[in-house]
């Protein structure tokens, strides 16, 4: 049921972009919903699609700054989401169902990368309430908009996934919090998440795909400070982005979102993890920090993870 973790040969690359991989492909009359699709990655995301003939409907937790990003571009609707928020999420899901609409396409897009120790909901640690608990209640809310038009959906992971693994003993840093070590958590869990979900919906024609987009110097970086991205060499004093060729354009940031959620390619597949466009090779212990880890491809810890995840936000599609 699932796909070998190897690349296909998908003739893009690291330098395609969004509007690349969807050459030739007509998506009129299909409607995706994509988290955060006002903004970085998310607003070319939001432009491919609708360039290509889809609806999008774009959730988004500042409803005003979305409407301004996204205004002149036809086939677009914003409505609210807070995805930190569990109320919230159950209330745009509603709203989405009682219009009636199928999914076809479902992006989990939005996220939040490295911030200081921040505590959401009930008292848990925000990256992984965010990136993942709120992702995970969505799309389990909107299950019966996403199975009957045999949506792809696609999780938006990082590489940042090979920071760390789940902590089981401690998913919500109670101690010892280091936010990077949280965000890679939150990224495992989007690759895990995805992993599992295949697992229980390809029988019943939905797959499910997580990706890395690449490195691409977007307000995911706001939680940053100025000093901390020029000691890691991104940008200079000036804010200048240092050695442009090691970062994507967010044309091309976008592309392996797009590509997972619209290619032939992937027909019958699913289950992966993607970087630059094609399955990504398992990440080779001591090398270069690229494919995927071991422990977020484990389809025991994943299904794990949708356990804790289900008794956490108390929804649950497949539940007997």
């Amino acid at each position: 049921m699932s796909t070998a973790q190897h690349k296909i040969g998908s003739g893009f690359g690291a330098n395609s972009t969004a509007d690349e991989v969807l050459e030739g492909i007509d998506l009129t009359g299909k409607l995706a919903v994509v988290t955060g699709g006002y903004s970085g990655l998310g607003l070319e995301t939001t432009r491919s699609l609708t360039k290509a003939g889809a609806r999008v409907v774009v959730p988004a937790r500042r409803r005003a700054a979305a409407e301004e990003a996204l205004a002149g571009l036809e086939g677009v609707e914003v409505d609210e989401l807070d995805l930190g928020d569990l109320e919230s999420v159950r209330g745009f899901a509603e709203r989405f169902l009682d219009s009636g609409r199928t999914i076809d396409f479902m992006i989990d897009n939005a996220g939040i990368m490295a911030c200081p120790e921040t505590r959401v909901g009930p008292g848990w640690e925000a990256q992984f309430a965010t990136n993942h608990l709120g992702h995970f209640a969505l799309v389990n809310r909107l299950w019966p908009a996403i199975e009957p038009g045999g949506a792809r959906v696609v999780s938006v992971s990082s590489r940042g996934h090979h920071f760390s693994g789940i902590r089981w003993d401690d998913v919500h840093w109670r101690q010892g919090y280091d936010k990077w070590e949280a965000y890679g958590q939150a990224k495992t869990a989007n690759v895990l998440f995805a992993v599992h979900l295949d697992r229980l919906a390809a029988d019943r024609g939905v797959r499910a795909f997580a990706l890395h987009p690449g490195g691409i110097i977007t307000p995911l970086q706001r939680h940053l400070p100025k000093a901390e991205m020029v000691e890691r060499g991104w940008i200079d004093e000036q804010g200048n982005v240092l050695n442009p060729e090691g970062f994507k354009s967010p044309e091309q940031g976008a592309a392996t979102q797009v590509w997972a959620a619209t290619s032939p390619q992937l027909d019958g597949m699913g289950g992966v993890y993607l970087e630059d466009c094609d399955i990504a090779e398992p990440a080779v212990d001591g090398g270069e920090r690229s494919g995927v880890k071991a422990w977020a491809t484990d389809t025991e810890q994943a299904a794990r993870l949708w356990a804790l995840s289900a008794e956490l936000t108390g929804v649950d599609a497949f539940a007997a």
